[in-house]
């Protein structure tokens, strides 16, 4: 029997995949997930010749499909495409969330990063950081801006920019970065933090200016924005999207899935279709992405704790 399950590894890999494979998504389409998802299940799909199908399963800053993927069968049919502020903010958010985001799932490697981008009405006094940070110095407390809701990734990009540019910019939450967005188009807010793809045809149409990116360094896709990093050193909050397989997936699965996502990885068409959304493949090992996620984790739960960003 022994013998019969060392011989099976092999083969489970040489057939894997044997039918289609659901890639879950525990954000809503149309997001910057499941933009990545779709261009991702395109190339998985001709590379291993099995239909890869995008589930979106939306709900609770990710939470409900998160939970559902921790919850499928570890057989590599079902697997997981999420976004750093579920798996490692959420965590300190939520005061129950339903799975671990590190003893529940097998990291396979980042896909991509996307930054944020501080973006304000194009009426706003300010057009740099520095020109920001010495606004919001003349009135603590009047300034506001907007984010997708308490707890999510752009909420704490502005908590961590009131804690280390020393400056107390006010948080107005909306229900999504649409309604956010629209208001600041509208000139009802001045300000929002965003990513990238989201905002990027209000920055080309002049609808919104970009003030800076949340990043040590300028966004490749977007050279012309500066980074607040250059104007706050070690400022820095990109959102990355991961794929996880269920904990306890055969290890010849996770080795093909690995080295599928390398070539996808090292792919210039694949690289440009990312870079045209505002999205840069940023590739990583299984052992690289469980250390940044362990970071992170540890990271955000300081952030979320001094901004007092819990969630019941």
């Amino acid at each position: 029997m022994a013998w019969a399950g060392v011989a099976a590894g092999p083969v489970a890999a040489q057939d894997y995949p044997a039918k289609p494979v659901t890639i879950i998504v525990p954000q809503a389409p149309g997001g910057t997930n499941d933009i990545i998802a779709r261009l991702l299940a395109a190339d998985l799909t001709t590379r291993l010749g099995q239909q890869f199908i995008v589930e979106n399963k939306a709900g609770a800053g990710g939470n409900i499909g998160t939970q559902y993927a921790a919850r499928s069968t570890p057989d590599g049919y079902a697997i997981l495409l999420t976004i750093s502020s579920t798996q490692a903010i959420n965590p300190a958010v939520y005061k129950k969330v339903p799975f671990d985001p590190i003893k529940d799932f097998e990291p396979i490697g980042i896909v991509a990063t996307v930054p944020n981008v501080l973006v304000a009405h194009p009426s706003f006094p300010a057009n740099s950081m520095k020109e920001v940070i010495a606004l919001a110095k003349t009135k603590p407390g009047y300034f506001r801006y907007a984010s997708a809701g308490n707890g999510s990734l752009n909420h704490l990009l502005g908590a961590m920019l009131n804690s280390m540019a020393g400056i107390s910019l006010e948080h107005v939450p909306y229900k999504g970065v649409g309604p956010a967005l629209t208001d600041v188009v509208g000139n009802q807010i001045p300000l929002a933090f965003a990513s990238l793809p989201s905002v990027l045809p209000f920055i080309k149409s002049g609808k919104l200016k970009a003030l800076g990116v949340s990043s040590l360094k300028r966004a490749p896709s977007a050279p012309d924005i500066p980074a607040i990093g250059e104007t706050i050193p070690n400022f820095s909050g990109d959102l990355w999207v991961g794929l996880f397989a269920v904990k306890g997936t055969p290890k010849p699965i996770m080795t093909r899935l690995t080295s599928t996502l390398d070539k996808i990885a090292a792919d210039k068409a694949t690289q440009e279709k990312f870079s045209s959304r505002g999205a840069e493949m940023y590739h990583t090992t299984p052992e690289q992405l469980a250390a940044i996620l362990k970071t992170d984790i540890e990271k955000w739960a300081r952030i979320v704790k001094d901004a007092g960003a819990t969630i019941d």
